[in-house]
């Protein structure tokens, strides 16, 4: 690490206390029982109509976040929590230097409690909704011709609170899978996308102790695991300038090919009680906004999940050579990592169910497979030498069998010279930070 920095810390100040808002939303608009939710749930009404940011209301996605997390309590990381993790990065570190060409990609180390997840990693999650609820909104909006809009009266100011209104069922969903999500996120990378600040390696604590729980590993062996898969994703966003901007694009691919079923809309549309707050609820999570899957969002979706499993497999190949000789429960901790990456946790899947997109890698054995007989064969140099450029990475058709792919040019000492004709590897847009 030499002369680098290490600030173990939460990467601010507490977050506020989530402000008083109704677990649902609405549903203290019909059947309230006193005057005063009433008037409550109408000023909270106001409050959402206001909103203007965008396709979703990110205000009450952060406070019923925060409300899902505050559920089972979030008691604010120790000092001694923040030291240990500040010790398993510094470790981690040390560690991956001998088996990857990349040098460490962390100048500090950040413990979060559960609400400062999702405070930090907000902005990521934006950039990766959006695309997809705006697509959704505009659906929805068009759902009524204008002849019928102007006849209904939807016009003007109807329109604008028909988006809002959308805006809000949408932060409403999202941060309710947020907060699930925050209660299991072990730190930054682990779903595979770089979602908090750059070149900061960030655990959660109490995730990271409920993680272990159960496994007969000592503690201190398991949060350094995690510390060496959260820091070897760090070294490869760091080292990899295109990989970043290739991942998000991929997401923003997807969005652009959703064409949401109108006629499904319609028919929940007609289904919904409004005085039956739980049954909306119920219609919102069981797939309302799931897009179709048009032939473009298939071919971006398998793009996104080709590099997701390049990724999961390398961090797999590089932290299994760093822990070989050095922790006896290696095996079994690579072992539980990969069942956990490859199925994901009941409140991704709500998740993934809430946006329409699945963030799984399939291929990441395959892509581990692929990774060490590249090591195996070529050495460490000339395995990370394919992430200079996009064109040099294992296709999905190479992960299936890699026989032509190890036997082929792309597996020799690499000459970049052949890629002038192809362009420089994308370049990566200024991105929002956590």
């Amino acid at each position: 690490m030499g002369n680098q920095p290490f600030g173990s810390g939460s990467g601010g100040d507490e977050p506020d206390e989530p402000r008083n808002v109704p677990q649902d939303p609405f549903s203290a608009l019909f059947g309230s029982s006193t005057p005063a939710d009433l008037g409550a749930a109408l000023q909270h009404m106001g409050r959402l109509l206001q909103y203007s940011g965008g396709p979703v209301n990110w205000d009450l996605a952060r406070d019923l976040a925060r409300q899902e997390v505050m559920r089972d309590g979030d008691p604010s990381v120790s000092d001694a929590e923040r030291r240990a993790v500040d010790e398993s990065v510094r470790l981690a570190e040390t560690w991956l230097d001998p088996v990857t060409s990349f040098p460490a990609g962390t100048v500090g180390a950040l413990a979060w409690s559960r609400s400062e997840w999702v405070e930090q990693t907000r902005a990521a999650w934006q950039a990766l909704v959006d695309p997809v609820a705006s697509r959704v909104v505009e659906a929805t909006s068009s759902m009524v011709p204008p002849d019928a809009q102007a006849g209904m009266g939807l016009t003007g100011p109807m329109l604008g609170m028909m988006k809002q209104l959308s805006g809000a069922m949408f932060g409403a969903q999202v941060g309710q899978g947020l907060g699930r999500l925050a209660s299991e996120v072990l730190g930054a990378t682990d779903i595979g996308l770089p979602l908090g600040p750059e070149r900061r390696a960030a655990l959660v604590p109490r995730n990271v102790a409920g993680y272990g729980a159960g496994l007969g590993i000592a503690a201190d062996d398991v949060r350094l695991d995690v510390a060496l898969r959260e820091t070897a994703h760090q070294r490869l966003f760091a080292h990899v300038p295109w990989l970043r901007a290739a991942l998000l694009g991929a997401v923003e691919e997807y969005a652009r090919g959703i064409t949401v079923d109108t006629s499904r809309l319609e028919e929940v549309a007609r289904s919904i009680d409004p005085t039956n707050p739980q049954a909306l609820q119920e219609v919102l999570e069981s797939g309302m906004f799931e897009p179709a899957d048009t032939p473009a969002q298939k071919a971006a979706l398998l793009r996104l999940e080709t590099l997701l499993a390049l990724v999961a497999g390398w961090v797999d190949v590089v932290v299994a050579a760093a822990t070989h000789d050095r922790l006896p429960s290696a095996d079994a901790l690579r072992e539980t990592a990969r069942r956990r990456r490859a199925t994901g946790g009941p409140a991704e899947q709500t998740f993934s169910t809430l946006v329409g997109l699945e963030l799984r890698p399939r291929r990441m054995r395959e892509a581990a497979e692929l990774w060490t007989q590249l090591t195996n064969e070529r050495g460490i140099e000339a395995r990370d030498a394919l992430w200079s450029h996009p064109d040099l990475l294992p296709t999905v058709d190479d992960l299936e069998d890699s026989t032509k792919y190890l036997s082929g040019d792309s597996a020799a000492p690499l000459d970049l010279s052949a890629l002038e004709s192809a362009g420089e590897a994308p370049e990566e847009p200024d991105q929002p930070q956590a």
